[in-house]
This record gives C-alpha cells, sequence and structure tokens, in this order.
C-alpha cells in the first residue's frame, strides 16, 4: 500500500491540510500526519474580505497529529505533502522537519506542495535551480532560494507538484495523483 505523508502544525491552512488528506484516502492510500508534536493542531481558515489589501485567518478545524517530526522514519512512506498556511513559517526551523524533507528530495520521491510550503523547502535547501508556484507574494522568497517562480494551478518539476493556494486543488491533486499512479500502480 502507498504511505503518503503530511507535514504540518499549528496554524496549517484548513483546506489546504483537510483536501489532501481526504483526496488520499479517497485514492486508498495510506496517510499519516506529522507536526512539531503529537498532539491536536489547531487548523485556520485563510479568506479575503473587502477592504483588507491581504488575507485574513479565522480558526479553522483542530486535527489530531498522528506522530512528532522527530519520530518519522522517512523511508516508511511513499510520498511527501506540504500544505501551505502559516505552519510552514515556523515548521520550517525544526531540524526533523528538513531531515524529512531533504530526503524526499535526496530519494526523488512524489513530493506536492502549496502556497507558503516553499518556505519549508528553501529552509531544507531543496528550492535551487527548481520550479514551484507558491502563494504569489511569495515569489521573491522562491527567487532568494534560488528556485524559480511560477504563477500557476499545478507547476510540474519532475518529482515536485505545486500550486499557489487552495483554489487550485483540482488541478493539483489531479497532477500529484498522476504522478503517484505512474510510479506505484504499474
Amino acid at each position: 500500500m502507498v504511505k503518503i505523508l503530511i507535514l504540518t502544525g499549528d496554524a496549517g491552512e484548513s483546506l489546504e491540510v483537510m483536501y489532501p488528506l481526504q483526496r488520499m484516502r479517497e485514492e486508498g492510500y495510506d496517510v499519516d500526519v506529522a507536526a512539531p508534536e503529537k498532539k491536536k493542531i489547531q487548523l485556520v481558515v485563510h479568506d479575503f474580505e473587502d477592504g483588507f489589501d491581504t488575507y485574513t485567518e479565522k480558526l479553522g478545524y483542530k486535527l489530531q497529529a498522528d506522530l512528532a517530526f522527530r519520530d518519522v522514519n522517512p523511508s516508511e512512506y511513499d510520498a511527501l505533502i506540504i500544505p501551505g498556511g502559516r505552519a510552514p513559517e515556523y515548521i520550517r526551523n525544526d531540524p526533523d522537519f528538513k531531515r524529512i524533507v531533504k530526503y524526499f528530495f535526496e530519494k526523488n520521491e512524489p513530493v506536492a506542495e502549496l502556497c507558503h510550503a516553499p518556505l519549508g523547502l528553501a529552509a531544507a535547501g531543496v528550492l535551487k535551480g527548481r520550479k514551484t508556484a507558491a502563494y504569489p507574494a511569495l515569489a521573491p522568497d522562491v527567487e532568494i532560494a534560488g528556485g524559480t517562480f511560477v504563477d500557476g494551478a499545478a507547476v510540474i518539476d519532475g518529482n515536485l507538484i505545486s500550486a499557489r493556494a487552495w483554489p487550485d486543488h483540482p488541478q493539483w491533486m489531479r497532477e500529484f495523483i498522476k504522478l503517484l499512479k505512474s510510479r506505484y500502480e504499474k
């Protein structure tokens, strides 16, 4: 059975965590959610309000993390998903987060990421020379890390499938599932 790992934490964007979690389970894959600690994490909802120049944040769902980053053996997983929200801003500083991300890139395993997740890829040192979508305000961060920002709904760069934010879910997950099936369902 294909095993998927999701890396997130408090303030992960609710839709960006829950949609791929449920979509992967719908495909029959085994999915674990890892966070800095094995605890119930607080997700958030980012949306746009009239009169605001940027998104607003409200409390979203709560989700029990299956394990802490330090307890993850990445070789037990076939693919990685890193949702956005504010979680990538602080989980990127966790040495075990970086260890896990580096493993998937070194092994050329499938990675799906979107929104603010490129902050984590940059911290792990795996964005250099890669193309990625991101929340558009992160274009300078992607470029500073040596990557190329692409404003697209499903950007494919080898093992990396990326998107801008939750409105891109259909295209993003369609391409990620296509990659998973090409690798593991022959």
